[in-house]
């Protein structure tokens, strides 16, 4: 392992300590090493609070060292626009560092190598590339939405051994264990967006606020093509606290205008799809761009699951497996979910921890490894 990999590994584990808190920005660590010592590192902690860069300087300046002459490892290109806080590339350029290290570049329109030029203008040594695919992977979905203007599509469920995703009569309400749970509601805390379907509302009753309810509230979206949403169900009596956004066709919109009028008054949004569009899917995920929202976690039955995952929207895949064989008792067969795929998916990045007794499998799909990507991104060597 090179010293330029070293430092780089270093700067990706302090920009996963981010994770969870600065999103939708994205999570970034920096190091600052000088004569082979690190002398100054820092992350983005919280989302409009100061950047890696800016971190990593403060805290060099804390321990009464000298940043100049020294180089900074970064795992996302420096911003040089004025945000919720100023450039970092004039903070980079007046603390006179003598090379900075950059895993990727930043995609977005905003920055896309500008924060780089302007480095290498002020007579820095610039190198980007040192252990891009793991920082891109950090960053994932921040890297497809600036790049596509798309969410970041994760499809998540929980299911027993022999498949099964509910059980029958309500016998049992969970198949996943506490602690898996509490995994969902801080993955809930990082998204935008949460989405079901119909059936989930009408039979469970579903919430979909990440618990404790605290900091971000991310918007919760049905898909309610016939408008058949409970008007006593707890997602409208709580719509003025938590966004909603019912999802229905535009023309039963207006044939049942009453009821749609009563949503509204509730506190809940409805958005038609026009009869035209070829999947409402895909034109949802298109208004959701257009809204900023970056990453979309879908929560719903086997019909939801399926339809992400048959018309390959899915980026990311997490699937909670809980050491149960309920047999008959078992209801909502994952197999339903994906009884028309032609094709396997395959996942990449996979990462696989266990809750309890239940184990969490993760991966992102061939797609989304694609879109995530930036070629030609090393220079400088």
């Amino acid at each position: 392992m090179t010293s330029d990999e070293k430092y780089m590994q270093l700067a990706i584990r302090l920009a996963r300590l981010g994770i969870g808190n600065v999103e939708p920005n994205p999570a970034v660590g920096a190091v600052i090493v000088k004569d082979e010592r690190i002398i100054g590192k820092g992350w983005h902690k919280k989302f409009g609070g100061a950047h890696a860069e800016i971190e990593a300087l403060d805290d060099c300046c804390k321990r009464g060292n000298n940043p100049a002459g020294a180089t900074m490892y970064v795992t996302l290109e420096p911003c040089c626009h004025y945000g919720k806080t100023g450039p970092c590339t004039d903070a980079l350029i007046a603390a006179k560092l003598k090379r900075v290290v950059i895993a990727t570049i930043d995609p977005s329109r905003h920055a896309h190598g500008r924060g780089i030029k302007q480095l290498k203008r002020a007579g820095m040594k610039v190198d980007v590339g040192e252990c891009a695919g793991e920082a891109r992977v950090v960053n994932a979905a921040f890297m497809k939405f600036a790049s596509t203007g798309k969410p970041w599509v994760t499809v998540k469920w929980a299911q027993t051994i022999d498949g099964k995703l509910t059980y029958k009569n309500g016998i049992n309400r969970w198949i996943s264990c506490e602690q898996s749970r509490k995994d969902v509601h801080e993955l809930r805390r990082r998204v935008g967006a949460i989405l079901v379907g119909i059936n989930s509302i009408v039979k469970d009753d579903s919430l979909l606020t990440p618990r404790p309810s605290k900091g971000r509230k991310p918007l919760r979206i049905v898909l309610n093509n016939r408008l058949r949403i409970p008007l006593d169900c707890r997602l409208l009596s709580t719509a003025k606290d938590f966004p909603v956004l019912i999802v229905a066709r535009a023309r039963i919109i207006k044939t049942k205008a009453k009821k749609a009028e009563q949503i509204t008054h509730m506190g809940a949004e409805l958005l038609g799809f026009p009869q035209k569009a070829k999947s409402n899917l895909r034109f949802l995920l298109g208004e959701l761009g257009k809204r900023g929202i970056q990453r979309l976690l879908v929560e719903g039955g086997p019909t939801v699951i399926g339809s992400f995952l048959e018309e390959n929207l899915a980026d990311e895949i997490i699937v909670y497996i809980a050491p149960k064989i309920p047999g008959a008792r078992g209801d909502a067969d994952i197999a339903k979910a994906t009884k028309n795929l032609n094709t396997d998916i395959e996942l990449n990045c996979v990462d696989i921890k266990r809750f309890g007794n239940d184990v969490r499998i993760s991966g992102f799909t061939k797609k989304a490894v694609e879109q995530i990507a930036i070629k030609g991104e090393r220079t400088g060597k």
